[in-house]
């Protein structure tokens, strides 16, 4: 089965995981080749918002931040056949891991603090890394966060490959995830 193929009646899929493990990329690289829309769950609360994140985080706090990716994924997400990039907190708060899963397979994306730092270094559009130690915020944040990227989606580990065995990967694990949800309850999830 070819996500291609399918994209009218396909559950969307679902990117995860940490800022800088390659959600948005590789999400633009799948949908480019399985010929899906994308969406990034960070574009969509910036229109709600009719600001940019750095600014909502700046005059509103991250709860007010949280509650429109709580918005976005309740009301704006189409009920199948897009690939989305979710925001690298999107899956923590309590019952967002339940309510993303409920719109389609999620992959959550792991990549090592290295690869984060070099990924994210200069960038100003991510308000949780200002100050003076982005490398030990970021380490901060992916120990607090770990098990709801765990929980959230099947793992996949984006160090050291390209965007097309990556591509090749995800592309695996989702028919897998769409053939066990359409053979129901019971399924195994490795």
């Amino acid at each position: 089965m070819s996500p291609a193929a399918t994209k009218d009646a396909a559950p969307n899929l679902l990117l995860a995981g940490f800022m800088g493990t390659g959600k948005s990329a590789l999400g633009r690289q799948l949908a480019k080749r399985w010929r899906r829309p994308f969406l990034d769950t960070d574009e969509l609360v910036e229109k709600l918002a009719g600001t940019s994140i750095a600014d909502i985080f700046a005059e509103h706090g991250e709860e007010h931040f949280r509650a429109l990716e709580r918005q976005v994924v309740e009301s704006l997400l189409p009920a199948e056949g897009a690939v989305i990039a979710c925001g690298g907190g999107l899956v923590v708060p309590p019952g967002m891991g339940e309510l993303v899963r409920s719109k389609g397979v999620v992959i959550t994306l792991f990549a090592s603090v290295d690869t984060i730092l070099r990924r994210t270094s200069g960038n100003n559009r991510r308000p949780l890394l200002k100050g003076d130690d982005p490398e030990a915020r970021i380490r901060e944040l992916m120990k607090k966060r770990e098990q709801a990227y765990l929980q959230a989606g099947i793992a996949v580990y984006t160090d050291g490959r390209s965007l097309q065995q990556l591509c090749v990967i995800v592309e695996r694990v989702y028919q897998r995830e769409v053939r066990a949800a359409l053979k129901g309850p019971g399924k195994r999830r490795d």
